[in-house]
């Protein structure tokens, strides 16, 4: 018997929510895709969008509100007619759904988010199509994904999806913005997602969603790093679900190298579990060893230090030209790295203040995780 495979789709509010009023005809063609796609062999995971574009207008916002308290309470009023949408029309041909909502502080913490995998895992295995948002009832900045497209490649990994599609309201990833530039080019396939790449991503939101092109295009590479294969396509398309897992093109594809080492799962919580609490740079000769010897990070390599973080928090780290080629976890807090930054091991042994960090290095390579 042929293993079932597991896609998992995101869906920008700018894709659900049209004129305040929630679209419940796009709910119904997405739960058609659904029933045909568990017939050809797949699970349906959904992160949707939307609660606070659906409860505004209910609660008599002519747009989006900025303080928190107001998108918390539209978060709540429209979380319950999203949900109620998506459990009426996935009924209608014989699916159930069910509803999962997530704050960084569900996944921050590794026992947290081993049970958040669990609990997906079995959903899917029961047959059920969950439905997972973020909690923005409840989450504050300091918890918060930020964006559904960073909670889509934490699901992808906690689920080992074969497919993570983004459905947004353009069709692929351009050269440039095409809305600005009309020399812009689509880009139909990435195979790697460098500086380039993310540069051609601008930075550009909707009026009723929080997540830009590159916030994609970062999900997309931790994705490829995971080894899942990305789509970026757009929602308006004609059943594309169904289309991409019969292996047609359909928006920009982010293919993950051929040859990769396996990826632990702890690798893949430090990637995505928490925010980074800061970040170090490190020089060119450091950044060599990380991507191609995968070594750990040592003190003589980094040359700055931002962010008020201890040892055990989560670190970005950037190349000197500001890519982050990593992120792992701090053996020290940034007092300690700061002054130990750009020195050698002996130089640390000779000094009492750095005493701890002696004979370890800055990020060990079994807590670090390189981006492909």
């Amino acid at each position: 018997m042929t293993a079932r495979k597991t896609m998992v789709v995101k869906i920008g509010s700018s894709t659900l929510v049209e004129d305040g009023e929630l679209r419940r005809d796009f709910i119904s063609a997405l739960a058609s895709q659904a029933r045909d796609l568990r017939e050809a062999g797949w699970n349906l995971v959904v992160v949707s969008s939307g609660a606070i574009a659906c409860g505004a207008p209910l609660l008599g916002f002519e747009r989006r509100p900025v303080d928190m308290p107001s998108l918390q309470a539209c978060a709540s009023v429209g979380q319950c007619v999203l949900s109620a949408a998506y459990d009426e029309e996935f009924r209608a041909v014989g699916l159930l759904t069910s509803l999962v909502l997530l704050t960084r502080g569900d996944t921050a913490r590794r026992t947290s988010y081993l049970h958040a995998r669990d609990a997906l895992t079995r959903l899917v295995d029961l047959g059920v199509v969950p439905i997972v948002n973020e909690n923005d009832t409840t989450a504050v900045d300091e918890i918060k994904f930020g964006d559904n497209d960073t909670l889509a490649a934490l699901v992808s990994c906690l689920v080992s999806a074969d497919l993570c599609v983004t459905l947004s309201d353009i069709d692929g990833l351009y050269t440039a913005n095409p809305s600005l530039d009309p020399t812009a080019k689509f880009i139909p396939r990435v195979d790697k997602i460098d500086a380039a790449i993310i540069g051609s991503a601008g930075d550009s939101t909707t009026t009723v969603g929080t997540g830009g092109m590159i916030t994609k295009i970062r999900s997309c590479r931790i994705l490829m790093t995971a080894g899942i294969e990305s789509v970026i396509c757009s929602g308006a398309e004609e059943r594309p679900l169904v289309r991409l897992a019969a292996g047609e093109q359909v928006g920009t594809r982010f293919v993950p190298p051929a040859a990769r080492l396996e990826i632990a799962p702890r690798k893949l919580w430090i990637a995505l579990g928490d925010s980074a609490h800061g970040f170090v740079t490190v020089d060119a000769g450091a950044a060599g060893a990380l991507v191609e010897r995968g070594s750990s990070l040592l003190p003589v390599g980094i040359t700055g230090v931002e962010g008020d973080f201890a040892a055990g928090d989560v670190l970005d780290v950037r190349d000197a030209d500001g890519l982050v080629i990593a992120r792992g976890i701090a053996e020290a807090g940034h007092d300690e790295l700061e002054l130990a930054a750009g020195r050698h091991q002996e130089d640390i042994a000779g000094n009492h203040l750095l005493a701890a960090l002696a004979n370890k290095p800055a990020i060990h390579r079994d807590n670090l995780i390189v981006f492909a």
